[in-house]
């Protein structure tokens, strides 16, 4: 029989970057930000592998490419081995085995219950303007655009609905992302969203852009949910999960200041100079999500019991 230990329950958050992985869900043969966590947890001796399938849960998943600013999660680890470390000793340690794109930011103990996936809301942002042929609209027509997804809908024709899936979906907010008064995308809010959800919404917002689609289409998709209307679905590189809130939790808010390009437009937007602008502007996404880790994994000093110098 296997000795049984006392165990505690970790709440941790993360941020990476989505390019780097293959999803975040644990896949065998690819690296994903689940399967690296656990790697890094498992060569410290700080999880058993024979069960690491029950230690380790995120609590939004994310497909290969989204960039994540902030996610959370749960591990299991020996009470006596947490009693022994301080959230400082466990992020370093972790952070230490992670790779550079993917960030420990900081971790505490809940109850043994607690589930990360029953988080009060989540919200993205999706850089519109890094799409190909994307046209700015008006701002006050690209807010009437984005109030279209906002409420409690059936979203099945803007969702990959899984089976046993429920397609009613709330949506809190939807505004529009700006930089220096330059509509550049949006951001969305939601109780949970759907399998592409947001990717489908973003595709349907650049075609309505460019023209390609009415708003009285998307008054239809939602109308007649059974009736499938396919709106495609929007490159995941340009969609960033913002952050996770929890009642106990909430959401930490943004203190970066990054500037965000403007696109080439007209004659010189020809396709060799768009697609380095397209890369440049996927650097500066990636810029401002470390500027954000930077402050969001920021650590309580640890003093020592004796002496209480800073550690």
């Amino acid at each position: 029989m296997p000795v049984l230990t006392e165990t505690v329950r970790l709440f941790f958050t993360v941020g990476y970057l989505g390019d780097s992985f293959h999803g975040s869900q644990i896949q065998p043969d690819v690296v994903t930000v689940q399967g690296e966590l656990i790697r890094a947890l498992t060569s410290l001796g700080w999880l058993d592998s024979a069960h690491i399938d029950r230690y380790l849960v995120l609590s939004s998943r994310t497909d290969a490419g989204v960039h994540v600013r902030l996610n959370g999660g749960i591990v299991d680890i020996d009470a006596a081995l947490w009693e022994s470390l301080t959230p400082r000793k466990f992020v370093r340690a972790i952070d230490d085995r992670l790779r550079g794109d993917l960030c420990l930011l900081t971790v505490q103990e809940v109850e043994d219950d607690w589930n990360p996936r029953l988080a009060d809301y989540r919200v993205y942002r999706y850089r519109l303007e890094g799409m190909e042929f994307w046209q700015e609209p008006p701002l006050h027509q690209f807010e009437e655009w984005l109030k279209l997804f906002v409420g409690t809908k059936n979203v099945s024709n803007f969702a990959r609905v899984e089976p046993g899936k429920n397609p009613i979906r709330t949506v809190r907010s939807a505004n529009p992302w700006t930089d220096n008064g330059r509509l550049i995308g949006f951001e969305i809010v939601g109780d949970s969203f759907l399998w592409n959800q947001v990717r489908r919404i973003a595709n349907a917002l650049f075609r309505l852009s460019v023209g390609e689609i009415t708003v009285e289409s998307i008054h239809d998709a939602f109308l007649h949910p059974e009736i499938e209307i396919d709106f495609g679905v929007a490159p995941p590189e340009w969609l960033v999960l913002w952050g996770v809130s929890w009642e106990r939790f909430p959401l930490p808010p943004s203190t970066s200041r990054v500037h965000f390009s403007a696109p080439p437009m007209g004659r010189q937007a020809e396709r060799t100079r768009k697609s380095r602008w397209q890369k440049s502007a996927q650097y500066e996404l990636k810029s401002l999500l470390y500027h954000e880790w930077a402050t969001l994994g920021i650590l309580p000093n640890a003093y020592h019991s004796v002496d209480d110098e800073v550690e």
